[in-house]
């Protein structure tokens, strides 16, 4: 059996659409149509019944969606196992988004290898929806991410909140940064509560939806943006980046998303690992906002939208 063909299969049965399919995978949609059609001579049974609004699965697609799970993390076992190096008895592949890589995702490596030396471990990156095709596929155990999407075979916990703050590349910024702000997508809670809070940064001209990638373009320029708390330290402590005083704040769920079938020793620790850099994010994170209410005039930081409260002019 074509591994990739199960893999296409899977993609076609979760987004219910071979142009999605096609776009996640990064091929041609007919390449997609001859996947599945190939799959489905071998098998002898039609998988999907497609129409303009897309591909539901045929009963007999939903039986083979089981097996074709099954097949994926047989295959991802034995490639893991194959790849561990001489020296190591276990392996475990953890996923990100980038922003929840600095002083996150870096650290639960470090202490993963501290509490386990004869794990092997191997990072990957991606937006939501790659982090969940690899979950899926047995391609990665575990992932950070701020939008967890629950599928049968994982689950999910929430670990920590991410605090948004207002930085500036230049020294003693005032409030007021209109002209030099660049708004940075962090999805649509971020985006409802900042109209409300700051409409008068709404209109800047220029949108990153980067996450913290923004932050190596902030920093080389006159600019102002939203970033995490925990991501920007480094560049705070560097001089590169100030804080903005009276700016309010956006709490931003991070989540951790597992495979129920992750080894239980090795899910134990990892939780544990996890569990333990969470609270000294927060910890640091909650130190720096004590810094930014000091150097506000209400000696306080409000929250961004909430209840139509947390603009500049009343945080």
């Amino acid at each position: 059996m074509d591994i990739t063909l199960i893999k296409t299969f899977m993609e076609v049965a979760a987004t219910g659409s071979f142009v999605s399919a096609s776009d996640r995978l990064f091929v041609t949609q007919s390449a997609v149509s001859l996947r599945i059609q190939r799959l489905e001579d071998s098998l002898g049974h039609l998988l999907f019944t497609r129409s303009k609004a897309g591909a539901i699965l045929t009963p007999a697609g939903q039986e083979f969606e089981r097996y074709a799970l099954s097949l994926l993390k047989i295959w991802e076992e034995a490639r893991a196992q194959i790849a561990i190096p001489e020296g190591f008895s276990q392996t475990i592949t953890l996923g990100a988004q980038y922003s929840l890589w600095p002083r996150m995702g870096f650290r639960w490596i470090d202490e993963l290898q501290k509490r386990l030396p004869d794990l092997s471990v191997r990072a990957e990156v991606g937006m939501p929806d790659r982090l969940t095709r690899f979950l899926i596929e047995g391609v990665i155990q575990a992932g950070l991410t701020y939008t967890p999407q629950l599928r049968p075979g994982l689950e999910v916990d929430k670990i920590m909140e991410d605090e948004l703050i207002l930085v500036a590349s230049w020294s003693d910024p005032a409030p007021e940064v209109d002209g030099r702000y660049i708004f940075i997508d962090w999805g649509p809670e971020f985006t409802h509560a900042h109209a409300i809070g700051m409409p008068h940064l709404a209109n800047t001209g220029l949108t990153l939806a980067l996450g913290s990638l923004g932050a190596d373009y902030i920093v080389n320029r006159r600019a102002a943006a939203y970033l995490p708390a925990r991501s920007v330290q480094r560049y705070l402590d560097a001089g590169r980046l100030h804080l903005v005083p009276d700016a309010p704040r956006f709490s931003y769920p991070v989540h951790v998303v597992w495979r129920d079938d992750l080894d239980p020793d090795i899910a134990r620790v990892a939780k544990q690992s996890l569990l333990h850099v969470a609270q000294g994010a927060e910890d640091e994170q909650e130190a720096l906002l004590d810094r930014l209410a000091e150097l506000s005039e209400v000696h306080s930081v409000g929250r961004l939208g909430e209840d139509g409260k947390g603009s500049m002019s009343n945080a």
